[in-house]
């Protein structure tokens, strides 16, 4: 198959194309700001926006399918002009635009665990809305909505020492916000698979990893790895929420109200759809596996 991965040079992307192309897919990575260095030599990339309908025409029409991965962190305010509301929903609408213009049928689309129109973040708002939109498109569609995915290149290690200290540090509400982070070489198997099999089609899938986490446990296990250990204050979270408040309009803090939100939210699944791939607990990897503790 002919298959195009939006944010194809990014983090998930540049492993998801690794796979598709070891399996055979004739594979094309789209990206804003392209590196053919983080890709396998047969993967072809190209530049392409997924907020401008033209810059994207020719690079949709020759494809069997798109897997559409374009993104802003959930976990840092977007810098710059383009928000949650235009990269989300505005990109996925112009690429089904596009995919219906060309007759491209097959999407897998990349939304978040607890991605509802009505939700507590600007975020999760915006990947509510993109899934609605994808739902109610006439494509042949699939779903997932995995938990954080870390891996190398991730970003959620980088956030965790951003936000605290080595040794001593506070944490909103004493780290306790849960995750069921899933490994990103655990995760793109499936996706590949969605985008050959049609047993998949018109699914939405909740996935997550083999153990939940708190936001304390996974701050633990960092510094752990690199030979560190930190005790965690617990700062209250209504402090948390007036300090980000304060702070939301300053340029160089990359946190605000909305990260504050996205720290009270529950990021695991309700229902672990990994069994839909013929993948159990046993088979996927824990953070502590990745970070190599023993």
């Amino acid at each position: 198959m002919r298959v195009l991965v939006t944010g194809g040079t990014g983090f998930v992307g540049r492993h998801l194309c690794e796979v598709l192309d070891e399996r055979g897919h004739e594979v094309t990575a789209m990206s804003r700001d392209p590196d053919d260095s983080v890709v396998p030599d047969d993967v072809n990339t190209v530049e392409g926006d997924v907020t401008d309908r033209n810059s994207i025409n020719d690079v949709i029409k020759d494809q069997d399918a798109v897997v559409h991965l374009v993104a802003l962190s959930p976990l840092y305010e977007p810098s710059g002009d383009a928000g949650h509301q235009e990269i989300h929903v505005g990109g996925t609408e112009t690429v089904i635009e596009a995919m219906v213009a060309h007759e491209v049928t097959r999407l897998v689309h990349m939304s978040a665990l607890g991605a509802d129109p009505t939700g507590l973040t600007a975020y999760i708002r915006a990947k509510g809305e993109a899934e609605r939109a994808v739902q109610q498109s006439d494509l042949d569609w699939v779903i997932f909505r995995p938990s954080i995915i870390f891996g190398d290149g991730d970003e959620i290690r980088p956030f965790t020492k951003k936000l605290t200290t080595p040794y001593v540090t506070g944490l909103p509400g004493g780290g306790s916000t849960p995750f069921q982070l899933i490994w990103v070489r655990d995760i793109i198997p499936m996706m590949a698979d969605a985008v050959a099999d049609d047993d998949h089609l018109g699914q939405t899938y909740q996935i997550g990893g083999p153990e939940v986490l708190t936001l304390a446990d996974v701050t633990r296990l960092i510094y752990q790895s690199g030979g560190k250990s930190v005790r965690i204050i617990p700062i209250p979270m209504p402090a948390v929420g007036f300090g980000l408040f304060i702070a939301d309009g300053i340029p160089f803090i990359p946190f605000g109200t909305d990260q504050y939100r996205a720290l009270k939210f529950d990021n695991t699944t309700d229902e672990n759809d990994i069994d839909s791939f013929n993948v159990s607990s046993d088979n996927l990897h824990t953070l502590e596996d990745y970070l190599d503790i023993g």
